[in-house]
């Protein structure tokens, strides 16, 4: 009798799936297939490519979750979670800390050698200083000096090649910026600037590799190697840089390939290297390639067509990304980075 029941009560309970279907189900499937089937997806591997380079954005590649806000209601004697140190957050920590005992171990005391000050400037290694000292390429408060082991002070002016040269060893340091910091070493306003987040970063004064306004966030590169900086920042370098950007509204297809073959500024068009939705985004967020510098230039390409920037994370500047940095966190480059800038 007990299993009667419970049978006949498994079968007053409805059917959720497998059974019967509720009306109307059929035609909501047949218009879901006409849509997939008419409807064209841009950026979709089966789509027409509309990207003047043909590429596609993948966030799960190229860009990484920014800072997310959880609306859930927590109690309020509840201490927030704090993920445990791991052994591989002690090792990245440890191997930052030697860069940078590295480098403060370089600064320049009272006097040095002249073939370490050449060297330490970036120009060439210390052996290589030495044989430009003998052939009398170097001058020292304007006078020609040869002599193997001169001290040079902190004073001295040296000059090689017609140019003036520093002793500090070339530092560069990777930020992820986040929102409410300007790109600048100083504000007349008192506002907080990115240097604020890299004040234990060097022991030299280091300055921004171009700019990122107040709320852009995302990588920045800081250094006090200028003939990188000037490298980096002149137009004929033609410097890569793809940003994610979150607009208000969806962006049409047409507004999207319109951008693609260029959207006139009042500096000329703004030509576009690449854009294209961002695989499982919204269709309000974008990845967009650019290697022109001018000021603002994304927020006024879509503002042009009515559209507001909402968020703009720049996530590769030179080949360099954001990769397991942090908000608001910065890390010195690897050699192999420095070297991979330097081919460029």
């Amino acid at each position: 009798m007990s299993g009667d029941g419970n049978q006949s009560g498994r079968n007053k309970k409805p059917r959720t799936s497998g059974g019967s279907r509720p009306s109307g189900s059929s035609r909501s499937s047949s218009n879901n297939r006409g849509n997939s089937a008419g409807g064209k997806s841009f950026g979709n591997s089966r789509g027409p490519k509309t990207t003047r380079g043909g590429d596609r954005f993948d966030s799960r590649d190229k860009y990484e979750d920014g800072e997310r806000k959880s609306f859930s209601k927590k109690p309020a004697n509840k201490k927030p979670y704090i993920r445990p140190e791991t052994s591989e957050d002690r090792t990245k920590s440890y191997i930052q800390r030697r860069r940078l005992e590295k480098i403060t171990k370089e600064v320049f005391k009272d006097t040095i050698r002249l073939n370490k000050y050449i060297a330490n400037s970036g120009i060439c290694s210390r052996r290589e200083a030495d044989e430009l000292i003998t052939q009398g390429l170097v001058e020292v408060n304007g006078k020609v000096v040869t002599e193997m082991g001169y001290q040079v002070q902190k004073t001295d002016r040296v000059v090689f090649d017609g140019q003036n040269i520093t002793p500090e060893k070339p530092v560069y340091v990777l930020l992820n910026k986040p929102k409410g910091y300007i790109s600048t070493t100083k504000d007349e306003k008192a506002r907080k600037t990115v240097m604020d987040l890299t004040a234990n970063a060097s022991p030299y004064r280091i300055f921004p590799v171009g700019r990122l306004d107040r709320q852009t966030t995302g990588v920045i590169l800081l250094t006090n190697d200028g003939h990188m900086t000037k490298k980096l920042t002149h137009p004929s370098f033609n410097m890569r840089k793809i940003y994610h950007v979150t607009l208000d509204r969806k962006l049409s297809i047409e507004d999207l390939k319109s951008i693609a073959e260029g959207i006139r500024l009042e500096e000329g068009v703004a030509e576009v290297d690449s854009i294209s939705f961002i695989e499982g985004k919204p269709k309000n967020e974008v990845g967009i390639e650019i290697h022109i510098g001018w000021n603002r230039v994304i927020r006024r390409i879509f503002q042009k067509l009515g559209y507001e920037v909402e968020a703009l994370d720049r996530v590769m500047f030179a080949g360099l990304t954001k990769k397991n940095i942090k908000r608001g966190h910065w890390r010195i480059l690897t050699e192999q980075e420095v070297n991979n800038l330097k081919m460029l």
